[in-house]
């Protein structure tokens, strides 16, 4: 049997849907307002060009607009449920455990997307080296990936069941 993913389509539980929907809903509101009294309150201080209050406040409302079009993108594509998963195969909402060449200790960790940091175990993007290295393979099998220092490490892939939360 043959596992599709879609690797465009992030997999959110309801509850961090909802935690990120209430993040945007503030930020594009009272987080804009907020952020325009500061700008115009810095203003009213006098010469921009050495106002450090103004500089520092239009730096936050970049910042600001910047996560406000990531949030609206990733709830824009996200997905609300589980994942398709089949038991033994690597793939999103999937604990993993692993064990990397040349170490004997195995590490277990969910593969899911970073906004389920709330999960009570590591998570690991499946859009890290390592998450993209084992996506799709099976238990028993081994495979190398690149290191940011240009090296590559192998692991193994010890177990891949559903993630249940616990």
């Amino acid at each position: 049997m043959t596992q599709t993913r879609d690797d465009n389509v992030t997999w959110l539980t309801q509850e961090a849907h909802d935690r990120l929907q209430s993040e945007l809903d503030h930020l594009t509101g009272s987080g804009r307002v907020e952020i325009a009294e500061k700008i115009e309150a810095a203003r009213e201080e006098g010469d921009l060009k050495e106002n450090g209050g103004y500089h520092a406040a239009k730096e936050e409302q970049g910042k600001m607009e910047a996560r406000i079009l990531q949030l609206t993108e990733l709830l824009r594509t996200a997905k609300v449920g589980e994942a398709p998963r089949t038991e033994g195969v690597v793939g999103p909402g999937m604990t993993i455990t692993v064990k990397f060449a040349g170490d004997d200790e195995e590490i277990t960790f969910l593969l899911a997307s970073r906004e389920e940091s709330g999960a009570p175990i590591d998570v690991y993007s499946p859009k890290s080296p390592l998450g993209a290295a084992i996506n799709g393979k099976r238990v028993g099998e081994e495979v190398s990936y690149p290191l940011p220092n240009g090296k590559t490490l192998g692991v193994e892939i010890i177990d891949a069941v559903p993630y249940t939360g616990v």
